[in-house]
């Protein structure tokens, strides 16, 4: 981020109550922009139901919004949120899929239903992520941050062309660590604040939780893929992800979810973490959405969940909307429905990502 990205420009800062989204405020009105700030409340339908951190997070971002004479409002995008994100979430994990509500809440959500009720207004929408933007040639493409571990491109490479052109991620050139120190000589009242582990804009409310909640249990069969014995029993295909190693409660492993049969609701474990049938170099993706333009993607990096580790391949278009996979070397625990975000082969520029599909 410079001074003539964001000078004579109106921004609005969507100020969670966390750390990174108040160093934000932080880091404009050190270079002279006065932004307007934004709590986006989302919340359950049955909110005592829930062991949701809203009223804390907003209180702080109330506090930061004041500590540097910025205005503060509250966008209710409790409707839009359920109707879409939740839903979207449901029917897929309902397929036997693997969703990931997080990069839709940035399509949908922040920079999508806050930009129609009031970020229309301003040019540009500044977040906490850790991304940045680069121009390159005249076209404005998205960009990893220095930070492997929190870099968060891959929650971004669902947005649309026009959203990115209004992106603003004015802390994405830091790491983690640097943030944090910035809000502690700058006395933050939530400098020390832990980094929440929910959903998108649900707090500390738990995954397996938020699906309960709206899906309830459906017990079916846990079987040993190699041996076809029984092992016990799930409570719903939904609760569990391909390659899971956690949280199966079974004894004598460690077990690792290999496949799913969601016609006859079984969930297959194996004992080893490499079976063949957990490895894949060839996959499908499709509904590819490239996030500035079409480029070639021959010798491209790519990631297949939110981890630092990148890998190589060739993706090949095999259809008008559906792309074939071929990495270097196999992959554990690919999954339907999961979102392969494809990289420059030096990851630098996100080019875009599909979901994987079977």
């Amino acid at each position: 981020m410079n001074i003539d990205e964001i000078k004579d420009k109106r921004i609005a800062v969507l100020l969670s109550g966390g750390v990174d989204s108040s160093v934000v405020v932080y880091e404009l009105v050190r270079m002279g922009v006065q932004p307007d700030c934004f709590y986006i409340k989302i919340g359950p339908e049955e909110q005592e139901e829930w062991d949701c951190t809203s009223e804390e997070d907003l209180e702080m971002a109330t506090h930061v919004a004041a500590k540097y004479g910025c205005k503060l409002q509250v966008v209710d995008c409790h409707k839009e949120y359920w109707n879409e994100v939740t839903r979207y979430t449901m029917e897929k994990v309902k397929a036997g899929y693997t969703p990931n509500p997080d990069v839709m809440c940035n399509r949908l959500i922040k920079f999508g239903a806050f930009h129609e009720k009031m970020g229309y207004q301003y040019d540009l929408i500044a977040t906490g992520h850790y991304a940045q933007t680069e121009i390159i040639e005249g076209r404005k493409w998205l960009t990893t941050s220095p930070d492997p571990v929190k870099d968060q491109t891959d929650f971004l490479a669902q947005i649309y062309d026009w959203q990115l052109k209004k992106a603003l991620f004015p802390i994405g050139h830091y790491q983690k660590g640097e943030v944090r120190k910035i809000a502690e000589r700058e006395h933050l009242i939530n400098a020390k604040r832990k980094d929440s582990q929910g959903i998108c804009f649900l707090g500390q409310i738990n995954y397996n939780e938020y699906l309960r909640r709206y899906i309830g249990e459906n017990p079916g069969k846990v079987i040993e893929l190699e041996t076809g014995k029984q092992i016990g029993e799930h409570r719903g295909l939904w609760f569990h992800t391909i390659g899971q190693r956690h949280g199966l409660g079974f004894g004598g492993g460690p077990w690792f979810v290999v496949k799913k049969d969601v016609a006859n609701n079984v969930l297959y474990i194996s004992k080893g973490y490499d079976p063949q049938t957990a490895y894949q170099k060839d996959f499908k993706i499709h509904d590819f959405h490239f996030l500035t333009m079409p480029v070639d993607m021959h010798h491209v990096t790519f990631k297949i969940r939110h981890t630092p580790e990148f890998h190589s391949g060739i993706i090949e278009q095999t259809a008008p909307d559906s792309y074939t996979v071929h990495a270097e070397t196999a992959i554990h625990g690919v999954a339907p429905g999961q979102f392969c975000v494809v990289y420059d082969e030096q990851h630098h520029c996100c080019i875009g990502s599909g979901e994987i599909t079977v």
